[in-house]
């Protein structure tokens, strides 16, 4: 497991999350851990190197 660091499109605090390696693309919807609002995960590994990492609020 990765840990990755990012900033919440919500409240903007930097917060973290485990990314699995072995899963090639993945996306996903988990609640951020600061104001527990939705967040849309997506993200992409090539030989176990990060490629990509998004993350979108669903929220309308």
């Amino acid at each position: 497991m990765n840990e990755h660091f990012f900033q919440c499109p919500y409240c903007w605090e930097e917060i973290s999350v485990l990314l699995d390696p072995s899963i090639k693309h993945q996306t996903y919807i988990e609640d951020c851990e600061v104001c527990c609002r939705p967040i849309e995960f997506e993200v992409a590994f090539e030989d176990g190197e990060l490629v990509q990492f998004e993350v979108r609020d669903i929220e309308q």
